[in-house]
């Protein structure tokens, strides 16, 4: 009987220490909230959570239960540090809140250009060489460079975009070249030999990107700061699937040229071009929660001041009838009615705060029955044509 007993209480205890493991792993580690919000951060028994300084510096009231803990944000703007601890005494885990100002912001809803370029270039494929021997190489074998790695530097000159990329090659006249890549965010080093071709150029068999263009939606103007964000959610590459990192960028004028309706499966976009666009902004963030930036040309931006209002808090946020804005006709932006069905009050880790439902008839006559939010052209990033190098 003993011998059947401790197999089942050894894959229980697996069991929870897997959940325990996994608990920990999902928390974030970092959680940003508005001044006077409250921060819920679910917890299983065992796990506290305390200020690395013993009292939060005067700044959080803790209330705890028996499965969650949470911190009242008080009146004071700027960072604590959490320290998720086990039973009390083993840390674990550290997360910084960033508690900021309340502020007002301007719905914008306008259809808008961007135009992207990343820090370095983006390697995004590999292939072979054939060489002016007529035989195939492959220079980036056994370099340890991948796909998604970024190259900011070759024999120590900054590449900045692919014809930087190009001219520093071919200066090597096929000697060995010493390549810096991002990866993880860490600096890598490795050497690769050119590949000097029939056409008397030298490559490395990689295919680099270095900008990306494309429409989607401004979604708000914030007058104190003159920052602007858009999309709600980040530009990933089409070929490596992450967020492209991006050194700068500008938002432009657009002009829409179709509506592709969404079907079952498929989300609906909008299509557009940005060739005669003007200047509205410089970007300066791709993340996941869209894209960030400044605003220097608010006269062609289409606002008006008198449309400021207070950002809600989450608990402010009431389930029911709602609307948003958008601009699916060149110059007319139109407010669509939209119903609020749930808040997740909890959710302090992404941008997933509620749960929606378009009601209103003519946007769903627009935009087909699958309407989801403006999607970024291509599955979310549009690149230019891609350079072998």
């Amino acid at each position: 009987m003993l011998k059947k007993i401790k197999p089942i209480l050894l894959i229980l205890f697996f069991l929870v220490i897997y959940i325990y493991v996994c608990n920990i792993t999902l928390m974030p580690d970092s959680i940003i909230v508005f001044q006077g919000e409250e921060l819920n951060i679910k917890t299983i028994y065992g796990l506290k959570i305390n200020s690395k300084n013993g009292r939060f510096g005067g700044s959080y009231d803790v209330m705890q239960t028996a499965n969650n803990l949470s911190e009242s944000v008080s009146n004071n703007i700027g960072t604590v540090n959490l320290s998720l601890d086990l039973f009390g005494t083993i840390p674990v885990k550290e997360i910084d809140v960033n508690v900021l100002p309340r502020t007002t912001v301007v719905p914008l809803g306008n259809s808008v250009g961007m135009k992207l370029y990343t820090d370095g270039v983006l390697v995004v494929g590999m292939s072979e060489i054939k060489g002016e021997d007529n035989i195939s190489y492959k220079p980036y074998e056994n370099s340890g460079i991948e796909e998604g790695d970024r190259i900011i530097k070759v024999n120590n000159y900054g590449i900045e975009n692919t014809d930087e990329l190009v001219r520093t090659i071919n200066g090597s006249k096929g000697n060995e070249i010493e390549v810096v890549y991002i990866r993880d965010e860490n600096e890598v080093k490795t050497v690769m030999k050119p590949v000097k071709t029939s056409a008397n150029e030298y490559k490395l068999g990689l295919w680099v990107r270095d900008a990306a263009a494309g429409v989607g939606t401004a979604t708000f103007y914030e007058p104190s700061t003159g920052m602007f964000a858009a999309l709600g959610h980040g530009i990933t590459d089409i070929d490596t699937g992450d967020i492209v990192e991006i050194s700068n960028g500008e938002l432009t004028t657009s002009s829409i040229v179709a509506i592709k309706k969404g079907e079952k499966g498929r989300p609906g976009e909008i299509r557009g071009s940005i060739e005669s666009g003007l200047k509205l902004g410089e970007i300066y963030k791709n993340g996941n929660f869209g894209i960030c930036g400044n605003v220097t040309n608010k006269a062609n931006l289409d606002f008006s001041n008198s449309e400021e209002m207070e950002v809600a808090l989450r608990s402010e946020i009431k389930e029911g009838k709602a609307y948003i804005i958008c601009e699916l006709e060149n110059g007319k932006k139109e407010k669509y009615e939209i119903e609020i069905e749930k808040i997740f009050i909890s959710n302090n880790y992404d941008n997933k705060s509620m749960l929606i439902k378009v009601t209103d008839k003519n946007l769903l006559e627009k935009t087909g029955r699958n309407y989801s939010r403006n999607e970024w052209l291509a599955n979310n990033s549009k690149w230019k044509i891609r350079a072998e190098q």
